[in-house]
């Protein structure tokens, strides 16, 4: 069935259901942001395939917003396929809700799965819907009779995460949330986000691809925790662990009838952005709410001293996979039949070697010629293409180790390169070192640092459509709130920065139908000198990778650029070499040469 036939059969039933305008979130029901197979609706009624967006069906229109990632994937995904694209942020397109407002009819009737929108979205479709005499039906998955042949529920088994890599036992985090929800006026605490509830309890699954999540959910009380999951995924040691740590299990959907049974006396700690829209309004309207970011958000993006030791772990070991990959890119290519799927394959290979390797940490990029361009693109056998010399081969990919997860950003000269590659390139090089670079006082986030990695951007009136960095989580969610680089505000994402937050510095540049660049290092938040002006902050570079000296043009780059550049190569050189056979370290020692 075509997409276009997909939202014919969508109108029929909607008709059926006396519904006029529905809503299909890219979304599971706990707000992930990469979602399992069986929850990817968004993508079956559409054709797009990206990661973010949002469609609206009407009786007559159909269409997506999406942001700025997309833009070229979504258009070229969509054509033929009656659904318009929304470039989100751009002039002109007016943002969902104001198209909601416009396109509910009065006394109409607004509809989506309750289970996948989160509380505010649902409340502020509530609004919109009631500003026009409008009701709201958030109890019928309408994509699911649509969907022959839908994905089943992952029943993928977990596994507990040794206390070696966490650093903390699950009865010393309970007890940090529960000193939150008491500081809160709470006695029970709902979680529906699976890197949150993961992260409490130790405990890691299969649930979404290349994301070691559970799906569950927990009520957490001052004296225990419901955990509602399908038991068959836990092992006896688990269930044995789980009880000492007063952790009751119940099946996965018991909580949205649950809910329903919480006492007067109960005061339950929610968090608007993490809880499903069908969940909050199952909690009885006389139990009282406190509404604050959940605990555990903040809680596991500070990583402590073990965290942090591991994840030095496993950038090492990436980075000597990357540097033996480059080595191997560098002479083979135009040699031997190299493709964008093959290449990424090699790269896992030269992982897997190194031992405690569980899986890549996201969706791989690995993008040759004007497939650089796709910030987001994924090689498929139908866009498969060759590695030639004469252009840029970018690879952007992670690595779920033991030790920790790993997002990384490389991009390649194949042989020599036009000039207007390597300026590129060295302006994203500037732009990366210039922001790692930073020293700033305590109470700095995202938004005010921002301007350092687009100032050379800006500077030549160009710029890139996405964020500079994001916080990186543990084997959990390689995107990890609530901090991160962008210019523009961001919901989530404007916390000051902490020492032992990990963020990425990942600026690019993309030019449609030639070439694109993205150069990404994970930097660790430290504290510096503390002195009469305040606590001072700075990043280390904890990604060890070299920045590919055969696309560089030094004629674009002042003393202290070139400095920067310098310094971050002897570190590479230092961390990575003693790790490396004596033909691997001389290569290195070419690519991380001063300039």
């Amino acid at each position: 069935m075509k997409v276009c036939e997909r939202i014919v059969r969508l109108r029929e039933l909607m008709k059926e259901h006396e519904i006029d305008v529905y809503v299909v979130p890219t979304a599971d029901f706990h707000q992930s942001e990469y979602v399992g197979e069986h929850f990817k609706a968004r993508k079956f009624i559409t054709g797009f395939s990206g990661s973010a967006g949002t469609a609206v069906i009407t009786m007559t229109e159909a269409r997506l917003w999406t942001d700025g990632r997309y833009f070229i994937q979504a258009a070229a995904q969509l054509e033929g396929s009656t659904v318009e694209l929304m470039k989100m942020g751009e002039p002109g397109v007016p943002e969902l809700t104001a198209y909601l407002k416009d396109v509910i009819p009065e006394n109409g009737v607004l509809g989506f799965d309750g289970r996948v929108v989160a509380m505010g979205e649902g409340q502020e479709y509530e609004k919109i819907a009631t500003g026009k005499n409008a009701g709201v039906k958030y109890g019928y998955d309408l994509i699911d009779q649509v969907w022959e042949d839908r994905p089943v529920l992952s029943e993928e088994p977990a596994f507990a995460l040794d206390i070696q890599y966490t650093g903390e036992a699950t009865e010393s985090k309970l007890k940090r949330i529960r000193e939150f929800m008491k500081e809160c006026g709470a006695t029970a605490h709902v979680v529906t986000t699976l890197d949150d509830i993961c992260w409490t309890l130790n405990m890691r699954g299969n649930d979404i691809e290349f994301f070691p999540l559970v799906l569950s959910y927990a009520l957490i009380t001052m004296d225990g925790v419901h955990l509602y999951i399908n038991e068959a995924k836990l092992s006896t040691e688990m269930k044995q662990a789980f009880a000492a740590d007063g952790v009751l299990l119940h099946p996965y959907n018991d909580i949205y009838e649950d809910i329903k049974n919480l006492g007067d006396e109960e005061v339950l700690l929610i968090d608007p952005s993490k809880l499903n829209y069908a969940l909050y309004s199952n909690i009885p309207e006389h139990v009282k709410k406190v509404e604050k970011q959940n605990p555990e958000i903040l809680f596991k993006a500070m990583k402590n001293p073990v965290e942090i030791e591991n994840i030095r772990k496993a950038q090492i070991k990436d980075s000597v996979a990357h540097v033996r990959f480059m080595k191997w890119l560098k002479e083979n290519v135009g040699k031997m039949k190299i493709t964008e799927m093959s290449a990424s394959d090699k790269l896992d290979e030269f992982r897997e070697e190194l031992g405690n390797f569980i899986r890549p940490s996201f969706e791989p990029i690995s993008s040759f010629g004007e497939h650089c361009a796709l910030c987001h693109y994924t090689s498929s056998p139908e866009t498969d293409v060759e590695l030639k010399e004469g252009n840029l081969f970018l690879t952007d990919t992670g690595a779920g180790f033991y030790e920790g997860s790993t997002d990384v950003t490389r991009t390649y000269a194949l042989g020599e390169v036009p000039q207007i590659m390597k300026d590129h390139f060295t302006l994203v090089a500037i732009s990366n070192l210039q922001l790692a670079s930073a020293k700033f006082l305590e109470g700095c986030n995202g938004m005010n640092l921002d301007i350092l990695a687009r100032k050379p951007f800006w500077d030549r009136g160009i710029n890139f459509n996405h964020g500079t960095g994001h916080g990186v989580g543990y084997l959990l969610n390689i995107h990890e709130s609530p901090t991160g680089f962008r210019w523009r505000y961001r919901a989530g994402e404007t916390h000051q920065f902490e020492e032992g937050m990990v963020i990425t510095d990942e600026p690019g540049i993309y030019i449609e139908g030639s070439h694109g660049v993205r150069l990404e290092n994970e930097l660790l938040v430290c504290k510096g000198e503390k002195n009469e002006y305040g606590q001072f902050m700075y990043f280390e570079p904890i990604t060890y990778i070299p920045m590919d000296l055969d696309a560089l043009n030094p004629d674009m780059m002042s003393a202290e650029d070139k400095k920067l550049l310098n310094d971050y190569h002897k570190l590479v050189y230092e961390k990575v070499a003693p790790h490396l056979n004596e033909e691997e370290q001389n290569w290195l020692r070419q690519y991380t040469r001063e300039i």
